[in-house]
């Protein structure tokens, strides 16, 4: 065991004088080391109530025949966080907890993990840690929380909050409306109930076998999660004595079931980023190639909130993943047959699949038979960019407009405060990509603003930063190369005209090579002063979006 190389031998024996102090017993020296990597924190609604499903562990690598170990890592609240600086700092706590996570697992030689998790950027830095350290691991989501309602009207966060306040501004609701809404539409503990960034990745997790089956969708304060937690730490000593390990689970073949699902899912757009650090951390050979092949070929099967009323709550009872894996293996052929950490392979897990159609469409009656991610190319975003189709309004899937331009999320919240943004427009809001925000923000307070006024099918977004996986509309994020890397989106200006076709996948600024080459000669990009501490050291080392944001080797 690894955990021999800090408690068997002569020479360990001031080693084991400090596991016994912290209660650890001669029999516990015997058994497996197992850290417990939980995100819990009173700051973040689904994580809020991780501390049973930590016990749940615990009884189960007990059980097991391990010795448990709880330590923390950072977590951050997307919802909280958005809107102002704090966002600067959401997608690059990815890359700090993984680092987290390697610096304690090598240090207490550590050998297995159960790493408990929930929200937007634990979840995958955690998988990012699970493959660098490449030891036994098990992926415990914490899941969703329950729907919110109030006077009759079921509440989502995003319904309930962020584009309530854009009802407010266009007069469709009342102050004292908004205030019953924001107090009822989170009612537990638990990852915000629509196909959000947290459930997308934890339905992808799932999917790639680093997951038990229905891990993903079990709601947070079930009795079921709790089960699943605590046989999560049995199977975990299993995989250790086994010696099965992350690269065995997470592979090309599940990399590409996770993208395959994503698109059947039309999850959020920040799992292309996440899956991109993923395959780095793993060194596997995955792209934006595959997604843009990827997307010719699976349509849309489910809607869910923020894109339809159906919540994750509603996805669990049709079914879960295992409803969804049934649907699409055997007749996707992209879809292959990996196992995962619970021994069973894909074509087993569905053997005893239950799905419920009216929520998980059929292949041949599918949402729609475009696909719920893709990737647009053009001299706007000559190395992609990144567009939620299933958020998408039919009507807008292709739109010409014209450039409103803000160097700054907070630009353009004033623009929209001050009724700026019209009918027609294109909100073009630069240098908010991974160095020049640097930490690439999320526009979820914009594009919910927007939808909020009714304006989600007349205006677009487009941006070098990221969108919150609660985001609809005609929202286009992910631009590379990004502003402040000398892409061409540094250089719209107002009133130029730029035309989205989504179906053909292209994204154009409409002007000359010969004007666009004049303008980069005429322009000085922007550069953000006074940046300091994490943020900086963050800045200098990161890759561009296309590349999955991830701190460069």
């Amino acid at each position: 065991m690894r955990s021999d190389n800090v408690k068997k031998g002569i020479h360990k024996a001031a080693h084991r004088s400090l596991l016994y102090a912290t209660g650890v017993s001669k029999e516990g020296l015997k058994r497996p080391f197992i850290g417990i990597a939980s995100s819990f924190s009173d700051l973040v609604p689904g994580h809020a109530g991780m501390r049973d499903l930590e016990r749940q562990i615990e009884k189960g690598i007990h059980t097991g025949g391990g010795q448990a170990f709880i330590f923390g890592t950072p977590a951050v609240c997307d919802g909280i966080a958005m809107g102002h600086c704090g966002m600067k700092y959401s997608l690059p706590s990815r890359d700090l907890i993984a680092d987290c996570i390697e610096t304690v697992a090598e240090a207490h030689q550590l050998d297995g993990l159960v790493l408990l998790t929930n929200c937007d950027k634990i979840t995958p830095g955690m998988l990012i840690a699970a493959l660098r350290l490449d030891i036994p691991c098990i992926v415990v989501t914490a899941g969703p929380m329950m729907d919110g309602c109030s006077k009759n009207e079921v509440l989502t966060m995003i319904r309930g909050s962020f584009e309530a306040v854009g009802k407010l501004s266009a007069g469709k609701i009342t102050q004292q409306r908004l205030h019953e809404m924001e107090e009822e539409c989170c009612p537990s503990a638990g990852s915000c109930q629509g196909l959000y960034t947290a459930n997308t990745m934890a339905c992808l997790t799932e999917v790639m076998g680093m997951s038990l089956p229905f891990c993903a969708t079990a709601s947070a304060v079930s009795s079921k999660k709790k089960q699943i937690a605590f046989e999560s730490g049995i199977k975990i000593v299993e995989l250790v004595e086994k010696g099965i390990k992350p690269s065995d689970i997470i592979t090309k073949d599940s990399m590409r079931n996770a993208i395959v699902t994503d698109l059947a899912l039309g999850g959020s757009t920040n799992s292309i980023l996440h899956l991109l650090a993923i395959a780095n951390s793993g060194n596997i050979d995955i792209t934006l190639k595959d997604f843009d092949e990827l997307s010719y070929k699976i349509p849309q099967i489910i809607k869910l909130d923020p894109s339809a009323l159906p919540t994750m709550t509603d996805l669990h009872n049709a079914g879960g993943i295992p409803g969804v894996m049934k649907t699409l293996f055997g007749n996707t052929p992209e879809l292959k047959d990996t196992k995962g950490v619970s021994g069973l392979k894909i074509s087993q897990i569905v053997q005893a699949a239950w799905v419920d159609n009216t929520i998980v469409h059929t292949l041949d009656n599918p949402i729609t038979s475009n696909p719920g991610l893709g990737i647009l190319k053009g001299n706007l975003a000559q190395d992609g960019a990144v567009i939620k189709i299933s958020g998408v309004d039919p009507s807008a899937l292709t739109f010409e407009g014209t450039a409103k331009v803000f160097n700054s999320e907070e630009e353009t919240m004033e623009a929209i405060d001050k009724d700026r943004i019209k009918e027609g427009d294109v909100v073009v809001i630069c240098y908010e990509g991974p160095k020049g925000g640097p930490g690439m923000r999320e526009m979820l307070s914009p594009t919910s603003a927007i939808c909020g006024m009714g304006l989600d099918k007349d205006v677009a977004l487009i941006t070098d930063g990221r969108f919150s996986g609660a985001t609809r509309g005609a929202a286009i994020g992910h631009v590379s190369p990004e502003a402040v890397s000398g892409g061409t989106i540094a250089y719209v200006q107002d009133g130029d005209i730029i035309s989205i076709d989504i179906p053909n996948y292209s994204i154009n600024l409409e002007i000359s090579d010969e004007e666009l080459e004049i303008r980069k000669k005429n322009t000085k990009l922007l550069k953000k002063e006074n940046i300091t501490g994490y943020l900086k050291r963050y800045a200098s080392m990161v890759s561009s979006a296309d590349k999955g944001a991830i701190i460069n080797k």
